[in-house]
Parts: C-alpha cells; structure tokens; sequence
C-alpha cells in the first residue's frame, strides 16, 4: 500500500533531480524525444569537443519551472563521467535577483570554483584577491560593517564568501563596493583567469581531469527590474556585459532569462556569446491543431507513476494507476490541465495529497486545486492581456512581442516545439476562464 506522507515528500515540486543519485534516477524521465532534441547531449559534445584547450561558454533557457534544473544536473553528472571537474551552483543563493550587477556574478563564479576546489584539496591563493579583500575590508567598516574577520592569506573563498554575505542584504554596501569595483572589471576578470582558472585547470589535469565546467543556474531568474539609466537587468547583464562573462577561461553554462530571445538586441546577444541559447521547451500534452500529443502525455504519466513506483518497469506502472488516483481519466486530466509544465505537474499533484491526505486522489479534490490556481492566476490580468492571450491562442505564435515578457514571465502563455518549428500556446488554466471566453 502506497505510503501518502513519502508521495507528498517525493512530488516536492520545489526539489530538482540530481540523477548522480540513484533514488534521483530512478525518479526521472526523458523528455528530450518530445522537446525537440537531446539538448543536454548537444551541451556535453560541444564541451568534450572543444576541451582542453579552447573554453566555451553556452547559454540555457526555459520557462521557469520546466526542468531546467533536473537537465543541468544531468549534464554535471554526464560530463564527470566524461572525465571533467564541474561546478554546479544556484546563483540566486549568492545574488539577489533583484539587483545583480556584473561584478556580484563574477565574484561568486570565483567563490564557488574556489570553494569547490578547496572541497577536493586543491588550494590556491592569489594576491590580487587577497589585496582587493582588504580594500572591501577597508571601504566596509567605514560603513559600520563587521568584517575585521574578512580572511587574508587564508583559503580564498573565505574571504569572498564572507564579502558577498555581508553585502547581499544591503543595497548600500552594494552601491559603495560597486562603485569601487565597476572601473576594475577588467583586472577582476584577468585575476580571476590567471590566479585562479588557469591553476586550477593545470593542478585538475594533473589529477587526470580533462577540463573544468562551471555550470550557473538560475539566472534565469534574474527580474528586468530596471537600473538606475532604464536599461532592464537581463539586457544590461548578457548584452551589455555579455561579452565579460565569457571571457572567463573555462567551460561555462550559463541560464538566461527566456524573454531574452524576444528583446530587440537579441541579435547583439547572440554576437557577444558567439551561440544561440538552447531553450527547453514544455513537454507537449497537444500537438497545435488540438490533437492530443499521445507521446509527451505518456511521458507525463510515467514522470507522475514513477513518484510513487520508481522501481517498476512503465507498463507496470499503468496498472498501478487507481492505487494514486480514482481514474485513469483523473491522471489524464493533471496531465493535460498542467499544458507540460513539469513542476506544476508536481505541485497540483503535491496541493492535492496536501487536501485530501488519502489515496486513492479524487477527480473532484483535483477540480479545487485547479479552481483556486485558476482564480489567482485571473486575478493580475487585464483586458488588453487577456485579448493578445486569445491572439496567441488563435495563430499558436506570439503577435505583440513588446507584450510577450510579461506574458512569459507570468507564465500565461507555453512555448512548444514540433517537428517543424516552435509554437506557443496559453496556460489551459487559463483557456477554461469565462474572461478567456468573452
């Protein structure tokens, strides 16, 4: 009998899949055969083309809450099979997403590589840092910070880690240490390189790795709040500044915010980064003529079912279905009310465990989680929004590409991809509001 308590642990929608382990593993699905290719694949051969002499950089996108996550952890774990030394990191727990400039990214790349290594043994110290940490020790104190402690001669991301902690949470310590780093973005790039990257790449080669990969997540997030001249944050950061956050000499991942394709300066984007951004599309429960995509919703079914049966073969799983829900039907209607999205799949599944606390889950307890996510998501949408929401409906493309940031970002509208191209259609949540149908 299916435990109710290690199901709702189990659908945490909130909790990426790290298929390193192996109860992680048995956990995930590919859906890479209905999501327009093996994305991932592309990212590990470009990578383990080009090493060890020449660094790449590469950039990673989606809809918040696709999967991304889950895939880039996939590839951390393929390409240390491969022989490379990968960093993984959740930018947005070192930044805040709010406001992140140049500079906070580059030190935290440096802190967590810095941090990794020091984890396997590898020390490295540079003089330029530990001079630069007693300039911020300096400029800090005198804005009544406490950090006398700020490590000098010691393990080099003790001293960054404890500067970024410091700052994060202070919008006037990041003006003051902004100020004093923006004209040395330059020489911090070229320390980073020199004293850092380079050692480090040499030490790892002779511990038989084959490179370094530094994977960022989660800058996906980053809001386009704008700064202080007007200019949105993910425009000043990959436009902008694109071209210093590929200077760094390794091989690096970054994730970028998906409206980035839609701005005006996509074209200058691509330019600075010298790549396309690979997008992760949702896994399609239709196809764009309506028809139900019988392969992506089989795959949402198996993604659910291995949740709570993850060591069963898949069509074991099938028989399995009225042990979690009191219909096939019900699965299906999860799978289709979600449009794909991967951890709304999860968390409407994991709302429902959360209401009822019994198995099998019923058809109507699915109904109330769907209302009461229907009824805030309606909430914050215009007239004008809902009329260019019935536009994408009807021509499965984006009309008003000005409009489209917001419309994505509140995830009112999915990207898809077909065998011919990518197309768009809205949240199914919202195509069953009486506003939609007006």
């Amino acid at each position: 009998m299916l435990d109710t308590v290690q199901l709702f642990r189990e659908t945490n929608p909130a909790k990426p899949l790290a298929v390193e382990r192996r109860e992680d593993r048995s956990y995930y699905i590919d859906f890479s055969s209905v999501r327009g290719g093996r994305i991932i694949e592309k990212l590990k051969n470009k990578i383990a083309l080009f090493s060890p002499n020449e660094p790449t950089c590469e950039l990673f996108t989606g809809h918040i809450g696709c999967g991304k996550s889950t895939e880039l952890l996939r590839l951390k774990a393929e390409l240390e099979q491969e022989g490379f030394y990968v960093v993984y990191f959740e930018s947005d727990q070192d930044l805040d997403i709010d406001d992140v400039d140049i500079g906070d990214i580059l030190l935290v790349i440096a802190r967590r590589v810095s941090a990794n290594l020091e984890n396997s043994d590898i020390s490295l110290h540079s003089g330029y840092f530990e001079n630069l940490f007693r300039e911020i020790q300096d400029i800090l104190n005198l804005l009544s910070f406490d950090v006398s402690e700020v490590a000098v001669g010691g393990a080099l991301s003790v001293g960054m880690a404890q500067i970024t902690a410091q700052v994060k949470a202070s919008p006037r310590a990041r003006d003051k240490l902004r100020s004093f780093l923006e004209p040395q973005t330059n020489s911090i790039i070229d320390a980073i390189n020199q004293e850092l990257l380079e050692p480090a790449i040499k030490t790892l080669k002779h511990h038989g790795k084959k490179g370094l990969v530094v994977i960022v997540d989660n800058l996906d997030r980053i809001t386009p709040s704008p700064k202080a001249w007007g200019r949105p944050q993910p425009e000043y950061l990959f436009i902008d500044r694109g071209e210093q956050l590929r200077r760094l000499h390794c091989h690096l991942v970054y994730t970028i915010p998906l409206g980035l394709r839609f701005s005006t300066d996509y074209g200058i984007l691509t330019q600075r980064f010298l790549v396309d951004p690979k997008v992760l599309p949702m896994v399609p429960v239709k196809w764009r003529d309506g028809t139900e995509h019988k392969q992506g919703m089989a795959l949402l079914r198996q993604m659910i079912l291995a949740r709570a049966f993850p060591y069963f073969e898949p069509e074991q799983r099938l028989q399995k279905i009225t042990e979690i829900f009191d219909s096939p039907e019900t699965l299906d209607r999860l799978c289709r009310v979600s449009g794909g999205h991967v951890r709304n799949v999860l968390r409407f599944l994991n709302e429902c465990i959360q209401l009822e606390m019994i198995l099998p889950l019923s058809r109507e307890v699915l109904e109330q989680v769907i209302r009461i996510e229907r009824n805030n998501r309606t909430l914050g949408i215009s007239d004008d929004k809902w009329e260019l929401l019935r536009q994408v409906h009807q021509y499965k493309k984006v009309i008003d590409v000005s409009s489209y940031q917001t419309l994505i970002r509140g995830r009112l509208i999915y990207e898809y991809y077909d065998q011919v191209d990518p197309w768009f259609d809205v949240n199914p949540i919202l195509i069953e509001a009486k506003e939609f149908q007006l």
